[in-house]
């Protein structure tokens, strides 16, 4: 190990030195960084496996007609949907008593919020992300301008939903799915799961549909397209167009690559 100084704090009080692994040559660190990939691979082909055991839950019907408070008035769980197949809706504290009330809402569910993606490409999985909280509209919509989370669809809750589905006392993201005008609940995470949300892919790997790609293990007659092809720019998703054909062309090369170079 190498001692390295710290940097001072609080005038006359210094850290201790840190500890901090060995310096090697580029052929040393190149081979300690091979080593530890193949542990990353296993955990990543280990998060897929966990993945696909989600898919095979089984769904709980949500038979309580739920009822929120949206921009344009009162609306229906369904409505969460916004026509989509499945919805995720993360419960955020944005109420009086919660720290940060008027001004703030949760400090952590803020972080959350800060990593929400573009949801253009969760949409075009057929797939819709909501927040609910239990201010009234006026004042999440403050709060959405004033952090720069206006893309995101937020709702007011105006029954027990939020104790209903293990979020009446702390944060946490549950899954829906939708059969016609059957709705099921799938999933749910919460706790430090929390923290990897924010991605299409973390999304996506919690819904009962996955990522709707042909690698996946899915049950069959799941939807299902090829990997990278979907992809698109965020404003320029068609629902039900066929993939730019450059991008395939381009992505193809890359799928190729990858396999060659790794065996």
């Amino acid at each position: 190990m190498t001692k390295i100084k710290s940097p001072v704090k609080g005038g006359k009080d210094k850290q201790p030195a840190m500890r901090t692994p060995r310096i090697v040559s580029p052929q040393e660190w190149q081979a300690a960084r091979d080593q530890l990939l193949v542990k990353e691979k296993a955990l990543t082909r280990a998060r897929d496996a966990l993945a696909a055991e989600r898919r095979r839950m089984p769904w709980l019907a949500v038979d309580k007609a739920y009822m929120f408070e949206g921009p344009a008035g009162r609306v229906g769980l369904l409505d969460l949907f916004a026509g989509r197949r499945q919805l995720i809706v993360y419960r955020a504290f944005f109420e009086p008593g919660v720290h940060g009330w008027p001004d703030h809402a949760c400090v952590g569910c803020s972080l959350v919020a800060d990593q929400v993606g573009h949801l253009a490409h969760l949409n075009a999985r057929d797939t819709t992300l909501a927040y609910v909280s239990r201010a009234p509209q006026a004042d999440i919509g403050r709060l959405k301008a004033r952090m720069g989370w206006q893309e995101i669809p937020w709702y007011t809750i105006t029954d027990s939903f939020d104790a209903d589905f293990g979020v009446g006392e702390w944060h946490g993201h549950n899954a829906f799915i939708r059969d016609g005008e059957r709705v099921f609940r799938t999933y749910f995470i919460d706790g430090r799961g929390d923290e990897a949300m924010g991605t299409v892919w973390s999304y996506l790997d919690m819904t009962a549909l996955g990522r709707q790609e042909t690698w996946e293990d899915s049950p069959e007659g799941y939807p299902r397209s090829r990997p990278y092809k979907w992809w698109n720019w965020h404003d320029s998703y068609v629902p039900g167009a066929a993939p730019d054909p450059k991008w395939v062309e381009v992505s193809d090369a890359d799928e190729a690559a990858f396999r060659k170079r790794d065996g």
